[in-house]
């Protein structure tokens, strides 16, 4: 009786969280929600049935409402500024009202009765247009096996504001779009000067929400945060999560909190940390970086990762391409044309020349360029794809190139890898403009760039590409970020473990640490699975690479090696099991995929495995249970937009076959009634779904092994 209760109260829950009704939920079929923009009076609403932000515009614009449609929550609590602008010393807000009575909420009655800020930009008018393409992409369909749609589709406002007669002549547009399909905006405004002078735009707040999170305990040690993720295409790091713009600070003028010190981090702010001290010349439109709000539809984990992911495959669609690559660790010729035979021959679409191989990017030497475009003719030749690696962070260059500490005056002890070359000195310059050239040159299809800019300021006066710290790193992060954009335009791909989704990087670590590879093999092949579970919770599995190296590597000796491949063929077979079971593509470092026949085959079974169910492998994650070495760990890929509706992976870690009875969540299927199974042997299953869109399954995994079944 005990159990069936728990199993009952266990479906309840599930049929709670689940906010929305299925025939109108977005993460399965988004395509009634289309963006529109509506006036009503004095406001003005950006909506598309899913999230809605509301402006009242006389006597100036400022948001009056930040709505969540779905759960029906309104995220904000007061009005403030769009934007505020520090120029010449002097900070200016941009729209906003004055005069609501607390802090703790608005009413409609308050929001007539507020009145406009006699010194701050004034809201004129605003236009509409289709959401246009941030920078252009040129998309590699071989490495796609879903449509990437980009531009993206919706709409964008762009509110005008005029300046106060202190500025006369200057203006200011905050842009704002809202996806098709997702309760999405992103947000950023432009600074036009035609003032006839020059003006130094010190620092800038580009989003401020006075927003309900409250604390729950008056001392303010704990708090619930609003249901919102935030992300702005000014990164640096390797995860979002590292807060280079997003900040909460305490709000003194909310006077009705919980904490008698007024101590609450109750304001989000959306900032650059640092400057960024930018000289406007007259004639000229300064813009800046962009912020991203996802609005959650639910506090489930599950459901807000998916939303993530949707998010990602929105507005940085290259992420989804997902080569099967290959480092080689010689890039002699006779090496890398062993590779490229080798990955033609089992299906494998791409080499890099890997860290220590002696590939060299920098050279600037004509010659080498055309030894590396024999190279990648060859490659070509067999339908393989070339690239190379570079360090640029996280070395030492000299003097007169690396960042300089402001306590100091000299390199060492304050960048992030303690010493790291600024991209504002000639240095950067040169090698920027070597790899260019180089790229140009021989036609190599990817860079590998290794400890790309973390984010360092520098305070150097002498480095041409910026003046001093305080603009230091604004420059820094647009030379990165325009590199990358050159990248993409051109189809290089970008394997970067740094976070530089939004600015063009298709493809970040998945999360791993190396020295693990130096552990025993049957370690290694649980943790790899750990892993990716865990790493698949905030991005897609094409977003992040793994790592599989082949030869010793960080020690560990003979245990901890693979080669030779095929005296390890059962190991090697589950490493593949492993990262394409999950749709995860690794980077295989060693001189070879094979040493003998029997290792060639297994190496093809899994790439075959992996190709004829592409679609679905590189589709999202519903995560069932974590890998713990004690009982059965396993997810299931989900895709209603394919006649394969979902791929259910299982793995045994024990040294013994296992019988279970899996409960499989398949709402995000898209299936209501009725999910055929076909296993991995041939045989086929029907199921009717349960009332939480549920089935129940009986599997039988062999030892040390994963079995896998379709959905559709």
């Amino acid at each position: 009786m005990r159990k069936h209760v728990i199993f009952f109260a266990a479906v309840i829950a599930n049929l709670v969280s689940l906010t929305v009704c299925y025939s109108g939920d977005w993460l399965i079929d988004n395509r009634n929600f289309n963006a529109e923009i509506k006036e009503n009076g004095k406001d003005l609403t950006l909506s598309n049935g899913l999230a809605a932000r509301t402006f009242r515009t006389q006597p100036n614009l400022a948001t009056i409402g930040l709505h969540q449609l779905t759960t029906k929550q309104n995220y904000l609590r007061a009005v403030r500024p769009e934007a505020v602008l520090t120029i010449d010393g002097k900070t200016y807000n941009i729209g906003g009202l004055c005069g609501q009575p607390i802090q703790s909420y608005l009413l409609t009655e308050w929001v007539d009765k507020l009145t406009a800020g006699a010194n701050d930009f004034h809201y004129k008018n605003y236009t509409v247009q289709k959401i246009q393409k941030r920078f252009e992409w040129k998309q590699r369909p071989e490495w796609l096996s879903q449509k990437a749609l980009w531009s993206p589709e919706g709409i964008e406002v762009i509110l005008h504001f005029d300046a106060p007669d202190a500025l006369k002549g200057m203006s200011v547009d905050v842009h704002y779009e809202l996806y098709n399909g997702l309760p999405l905006f992103c947000k950023w405004f432009t600074l036009k000067n035609n003032t006839g002078k020059s003006v130094l735009l010190n620092k800038f707040i580009s989003e401020i929400i006075a927003d309900t999170d409250e604390s729950l305990t008056p001392d303010a040690t704990r708090w619930e945060l609003p249901n919102i993720y935030f992300e702005t295409d000014y990164a640096f790091g390797g995860q979002p999560e590292i807060p280079q713009t997003v900040s909460r600070r305490k709000d003194p003028t909310y006077k009705t909190q919980l904490n008698y010190n007024l101590d609450t981090p109750c304001i989000l702010e959306v900032s650059p940390k640092i400057g960024p001290e930018q000289t406007v010349a007259d004639g000229e439109t300064f813009a800046a970086f962009r912020t991203w709000e996802l609005l959650y539809d639910s506090t489930d984990r599950q459901r807000k990762a998916l939303s993530l992911q949707k998010m990602y495959r929105t507005i940085a669609p290259w992420a989804m391409e997902n080569p099967i690559l290959m480092h080689v660790r010689q890039a002699d010729e006779k090496s890398v044309k062993l590779a490229i035979d080798q990955c033609s021959e089992t299906g494998f679409e791409m080499v890099i020349m890997t860290f220590g191989s002696g590939f060299n990017m920098e050279s600037g030497d004509k010659n080498y360029y055309a030894k590396i475009k024999g190279l990648v003719d060859y490659a070509h030749s067999k339908k393989v794809a070339l690239g190379g690696y570079s360090l640029l962070a996280s070395r030492r260059i000299n003097d007169e190139t690396d960042v300089i500490n402001p306590k100091t005056g000299k390199p060492g002890g304050f960048a992030v890898f303690g010493h790291s070359p600024c991209l504002g000195s000639q240095w950067a310059d040169n090698y920027f403009r070597n790899i260019k050239e180089m790229y140009e040159a021989t036609g190599l299809d990817l860079i590998e760039h290794d400890g790309s800019y973390p984010g360092d300021c520098c305070a150097s006066t002498t480095h041409p590409g910026h003046k001093g710290y305080s603009d230091s790193q604004w420059n820094q992060w647009k030379t990165i970020s325009g590199f990358y954009q050159w990248c993409l335009v051109r189809g290089i791909y970008m394997n970067v473990p740094d976070w530089y989704f939004l600015n063009g990087v298709t493809k970040n670590v998945m999360g791993y640490r190396e020295t693990n590879w130096s552990l025993p093999r049957a370690q290694q092949e649980l943790i790899e699975r750990q892993n990716v579970y865990d790493g698949t919770w905030n991005k897609t599995a094409s977003m992040g690479w793994m790592f599989v190296p082949l030869t010793e590597y960080h020690g560990g000796g003979a245990a901890a090696t693979i080669e030779p491949l095929c005296e390890h063929l059962e190991h090697y077979g589950q490493r593949f099991a492993n990262l394409f079971g999950y749709g995860v593509q690794a980077c295989f470092r060693g001189p070879r995929l094979y040493d003998t026949e029997e290792t060639r085959a297994v190496v093809q079974r899994w790439v075959e495995f992996y190709k004829e169910h592409r679609a679905i492998l590189d589709s999202d994650i519903v995560h069932l249970r974590r890998p713990d070495g004690q009982d059965w760990d396993g997810i299931l890929h989900v895709n209603p937009q394919l006649p394969q509706k979902g791929m259910l992976v299982l793995y045994n870690p024990l040294p013994s076959a296992i019988e279970r009875e899996i409960r499989v969540p398949l709402y995000y299927t898209g299936l209501t009634d009725k999910a055929v199974l076909k296993e991995q042997d041939g045989s086929v299953r029907e199921y009717t779904l349960e009332r939480d869109y549920s089935i129940s399954v009986k599997v039988n995994i062999p030892a040390k092994a994963m079995q896998r079944f379709v959905i559709e």
